[in-house]
């Protein structure tokens, strides 16, 4: 008589308790359940929510680097990547081009890594269209991200 009134106890104790963890505020025991029962399928919702967070944003952060310094007459360009971004070149120089930026040297390794280091010059002929370094870094910020969706159609 005694265990058994032990665990009507017992299953009373984790019955609150289970409640109180799923902030529950039903009465009955069927009620309870069925409040944990939903909490938890809310927790599921919210671990796959994270986790597609989690990979858009390590997919965004496996997108090269790019920096844009400016030099007494017109930038220096670094993008960066520690994998290989095939046909990125491509698109980098497309931008340089539609900037009106001559590139006056450039350094380029895409063996394992892609690394690009540019020196780059306003277009003579082009003075009225004055290019700071932000126009630099979003210009080739906008080139990675098509080359990046270029890459995710093929």
């Amino acid at each position: 008589m005694v265990s058994r009134e032990h665990k009507i106890d017992s299953q009373h104790d984790k019955l609150q308790l289970l409640r109180s963890i799923t902030h529950s505020h039903a009465i009955n025991e069927t009620s309870i359940i069925v409040d944990a029962s939903n909490y938890i399928k809310e927790l599921k919702q919210k671990v796959e929510s994270l986790n597609k967070d989690i990979a858009s944003a390590s997919d965004l952060n496996s997108l090269p680097q790019v920096t844009v310094e400016i030099l007494e007459k017109g930038f220096l360009v670094n993008v960066y990547s520690a994998k290989n971004c095939s046909g990125l070149l491509v698109f980098l120089l497309e931008a340089f081009e539609e900037l009106g930026l001559d590139v006056l040297e450039a350094r380029v390794s895409c063996q394992d890594r892609f690394h690009l280091q540019a020196f780059g010059g306003e277009n003579e002929e082009d003075e009225e269209n004055y290019i700071n370094a932000q126009m630099v870094q979003q210009a080739i910020s906008e080139a990675i991200k098509n080359w990046h969706g270029s890459n995710e159609k093929d």
